[in-house]
């Protein structure tokens, strides 16, 4: 598969989180990610620069923020569907965000309602949050490793669960 035939098959299942989907596939579709990310950054620096003058600084950069939000849906389609080809259900790639999300819920519920200086409920609260926060945030640091080691690795042989091999499918 090439770069181009990457990005046309990726874009033509925009949202298809089903079947597989080569290395070659996603990661050259990866790569036209960061690529139109890099762009779209460069050209709203160039734009904002130009339209701010010498007048204060304008913020924001709203046509990487716009390609972003397009290409979110693909992206994440596309590695639904690597983690398929190496065997594993779609959900895993959600373990670095999910983890991420719980660990700021327990660390702004937990520390946030503790006080160390009222008394023993709010100490209790939290080595209570801390218990749970610091396993989160280890699980928060290994996931995204593991994710990426699972994204990299060949395909499953032969058909599994969620559809044929690509590599032994002809167009």
């Amino acid at each position: 598969m090439t770069f181009s035939d990457a990005v046309k098959t990726c874009f033509s299942k925009y949202l298809t989180f089903s079947g597989r989907a080569s290395r070659a596939e996603y990661w050259y579709f990866f790569a036209f990610v960061v690529l139109a990310t890099l762009i779209a950054g460069t050209i709203d620096r160039l734009l904002l620069a130009a339209l701010a003058g010498d007048g204060p600084a304008v913020s924001g950069q709203p046509i990487q923020a716009i390609v972003g939000l397009v290409l979110l849906l693909p992206h994440f389609a596309a590695a639904w569907r690597r983690m398929h080809d190496t065997g594993r259900s779609g959900y895993y790639v959600l373990t670095p965000t999910l983890v991420s999300v719980a660990a700021m819920l327990v660390a702004a519920f937990g520390l946030g309602l503790a006080d160390m200086a009222t008394g023993t409920l709010d100490s209790l609260l939290t080595s209570a949050t801390l218990i749970v926060l610091i396993p989160l945030l280890i699980i928060g640091l290994i996931s995204p490793l593991l994710v990426l080691w699972w994204l990299t690795r060949p395909s499953q042989t032969g058909p599994n669960t969620y559809g044929p091999n690509p590599h032994e499918v002809t167009p």
